[in-house]
């Protein structure tokens, strides 16, 4: 290999050298590119909880895109967020935008550092996206 040759690949190896490992969490990460943020959001396997169910109340406007941690596929029609301090808050899609497709992660296109509903898109990595119709705070209530 001549020197030119590995000055060449030398980026390719440094990206491989940067690449998160498979035994690290799953973060949030945000992307600015021209005045538009851009938040990689990974969805986590939803647990089986037997004796917990969750009550629906009226949620924000908008969330702090700094309080995402994470999400969780709630149904055919929403995605639960994990925020910071372990809280849940329901973001739901119209009925023709089934979140099926977001089983490997989303991306947020925000205007600023919130994500609002009636504004937001949520885009699956395939590049179909949907609206954020609401969110709805939840609160986790033992089933009977």
């Amino acid at each position: 290999m001549t020197f030119a040759s590995f000055l060449a690949l030398l980026p390719a190896f440094l990206g491989l050298a940067a690449a998160q490992a498979p035994d690290q969490p799953l973060q949030v990460r945000r992307v600015v590119v021209r005045d538009e943020i851009i938040i990689r959001v990974p969805v986590r396997v939803r647990r089986i909880s037997p004796g917990l169910g969750w009550i629906e109340r009226k949620g924000p406007k908008c969330i702090h895109s700094d309080d995402l941690r994470g999400a969780i596929l709630s149904g055919p029609d929403s995605v639960d967020f994990i925020l910071h301090g372990k809280k849940r808050m329901r973001a739901s899609f119209d009925t023709r935008c089934p979140a099926l497709d977001f089983y490997g992660g989303f991306y947020l296109n925000t205007e600023d550092d919130k994500v609002c509903a009636g504004r937001d898109v949520v885009r699956s990595r395939v590049g179909s996206g949907c609206v954020i119709e609401e969110f709805h705070r939840l609160s986790p209530r033992p089933k009977r």
